[in-house]
This record gives structure tokens, C-alpha cells and sequence, in this order.
């Protein structure tokens, strides 16, 4: 089952980064060199890109990784949660 709050919330900060940097879907999929209709579904439709397109995204846009994922509240509250991958035996 699809997590609509994430999915959404991807979709929703790649349309504001986009609309903030003022490139249209037809230019931002010309630079991430896929389909106007991919990108649409990417910001509305909950489809999530592939690794190599996630980071070609986040160049473009040039927006931190975390602001795909998280919303400002989880940011806040996520590191008091968080186990370093290190410290885990």
C-alpha cells in the first residue's frame, strides 16, 4: 500500500522547487531528460523516480535530499530518533 503522505509530499517540494527556481515541466524535463508526462506524474501523481533520477533532481534544483523526504516538522524531531548506522553492532 502507498504511502499518500510521502508520496505526496515529494511531489508537492519538487513542484514548489521547480516553480521557485521558475522552470516550466516541459524545461525541468528537458534538463532531468525525461518526459513532460514523467515529471507531471513525479509531482502528482506519487511516482517515484529511480535513484539516478532522484539525484539528477536533486541537482537541478539544487534543494537538500532531506526536504524530499521529510516535512520541516520531521527534520526537527528526526535526529533524537535517529541511530547513527555506525553505532549499530
Amino acid at each position: 500500500m502507498r504511502d499518500t503522505n510521502k508520496a505526496d509530499h515529494f511531489g508537492i517540494v519538487v513542484k514548489s522547487a521547480r516553480q521557485t527556481k521558475g522552470l516550466t515541466q516541459a524545461h525541468l524535463a528537458e534538463l532531468l531528460a525525461i518526459t513532460p508526462r514523467y515529471l507531471k506524474a513525479i509531482e502528482n501523481s506519487g511516482r517515484k523516480p529511480s535513484y539516478d533520477l532522484l539525484a539528477r533532481i536533486i541537482e537541478a534544483l539544487d534543494i537538500p535530499a532531506d526536504a524530499l523526504f521529510y516535512s520541516e516538522q520531521q527534520k526537527i524531531e528526526s535526529p533524537a530518533k535517529l541511530i547513527p548506522l555506525w553505532k549499530i553492532s
